[in-house]
């Protein structure tokens, strides 16, 4: 990891170079170890045993290297392994590696690492303690986020805000 990477967690969205659309990775392999998820209940770290069919939809659209006639057959992933994973780190639980934005899954029709990550899953989710540790400029805090707060309500006194 020598240059600034993410890790790759649940709902990761990959493509295979020779299919027509992305899919969303599954990560089914481990229940315990969370990334960028308050709740510790949705992100699980994707790792290298991620294998088989991982994927949601299981499919990429058709694939290029099966030709029939006119068309191609639809695109069935058979993930055999992963490539470019962080290897300084081991998950217990299943004695994988977890997988970076740059790693690569080989599938079994293809041969050679061909599924990459499009976008590896984390989602910033701003939280109470992200508005309340701002600068010392709170107006630009406020008009970002209007509603209101116990300090925006001790210096309006003029003024109630009430939930209909």
């Amino acid at each position: 990891m020598s240059k600034k990477e993410h890790l790759v967690c649940h709902s990761a969205q990959c493509n295979c170079k020779f299919g027509d659309f992305p899919d969303i990775l599954q990560v089914s392999t481990h229940k315990k170890h969370y990334i960028n998820d308050t709740n510790g209940a949705q992100k699980l770290i994707a790792t290298n045993m991620e294998l088989g069919q991982p994927f949601t939809v299981n499919t990429f659209g058709q694939c290029k290297l099966q030709p029939t006639g006119s068309s191609f057959k639809p695109c069935q992933p058979m993930i055999t392994a992963w490539d470019g994973f962080y290897d300084k780190v081991e998950i217990a639980e299943n004695g994988g590696y977890p997988l970076l934005e740059s790693s690569k899954a080989t599938c079994a029709i293809a041969g050679s690492p061909c599924v990459s990550i499009l976008m590896h899953g984390q989602v910033a989710v701003p939280g109470v303690s992200n508005f309340e540790e701002t600068p010392e400029d709170q107006t630009i805090a406020q008009q970002l986020n209007p509603i209101p707060t116990a300090s925006t309500k001790a210096k309006k006194k003029g003024f109630e805000f009430r939930v209909i």
